[in-house]
């Protein structure tokens, strides 16, 4: 067990931290244009993916103008056009209650994120390490910065998968290394994981996890990441899944590697697509 240190709760503390996640999120910030998305599988979505990976090298991208919806942004529901993060104020505050947990127990080890889109959540987790004063415990980013990988014939789950089409999902890691620059967040206490999950984390120089936040969305990416990972979560820590109620494949994963190691934790919901549960 880490010393036990009580998170500070102090006005200032819980100001810096409210700010940076509606910062983080934009919510309230975006002003009236929103990215629009076009649904999978459709004639129009079709012919966007072909413009943008025609022009891949460019930032481009169609927004409309809409009032800014604060329930949507709140649960993670939109895509924010210019946010670190679409994971909304709910998850957000849900890394701020496990950090600080792990924190004030005295639980060993350091945050990981496995599929960190433009860093936003992981810039949240070492401001709060930040805020608290800690400066034992690592924020680890592991991402292809690529975007997501085909699906592989090995899973039955990710068949039909289209998330490796999505190149709005592939952020370079120079990107996100100036996202956390932008909020003076980027230092020794952050290390990047650049490549497919299968090759970067079973050779991962972690040694214990407190918190272990899953985010790649597919069967594969999460099984990737729950067999090298979970076995370093520390008892008391996290485990934290972005897309359990989101992406049926991701969620397969959970429930085929829960049954496989007879782990019966009660998962509790965080919104409509997010769940945890504390390691035992």
């Amino acid at each position: 067990m880490f010393p036990t240190v009580t998170a500070e709760k102090s006005p200032a503390v819980d100001l810096y931290l409210d700010t940076l996640a509606k910062m983080l999120t934009r919510y309230g910030f975006e002003g009236r244009n929103v990215t629009v998305k076009f649904k999978p599988r459709t004639y129009e979505g079709y012919l966007w993916n072909l413009l943008r990976v025609a022009t891949r090298e460019r930032d481009i991208r169609i927004v409309e103008s809409g009032e800014f919806d604060a329930e949507t942004r709140e649960v993670g529901r939109d895509w924010p056009a210019d946010a670190e993060t679409m994971v909304g104020l709910k998850r957000l505050a849900n890394v701020r209650m496990a950090l600080e947990s792990v924190i004030e127990d005295g639980v060993e080890g350091d945050f990981i994120e496995t599929g960190a889109w433009r860093g936003g959540t992981c810039i949240y987790a070492r401001a709060i390490l930040a805020a608290h004063g800690v400066t034992d415990r690592t924020v680890w980013v592991a991402d292809s910065f690529q975007g997501l990988p085909a699906p592989d014939a090995k899973f039955e789950a990710d068949a039909g998968d289209q998330h490796y089409t999505k190149i709005d999902l592939a952020i370079s890691l120079e990107q996100v290394q100036e996202n956390f620059r932008r909020y003076d967040l980027l230092d020794e206490q952050v290390q990047f994981l650049k490549g497919w999950f299968s090759d970067t984390l079973p050779d991962a120089p972690i040694d214990k996890l407190a918190v272990l936040r899953l985010d790649g969305d597919m069967y594969a990416s999460t099984m990737d990441a729950l067999d090298a990972l979970y076995d370093k979560l520390q008892p008391g820590g996290y485990l934290i899944v972005d897309d359990y109620n989101a992406v049926r494949g991701c969620k397969l994963a959970i429930h085929d590697f829960r049954d496989a190691h007879g782990i019966t934790d009660e998962i509790h919901d965080i919104d409509w697509a997010s769940v945890y549960w504390r390691k035992s």
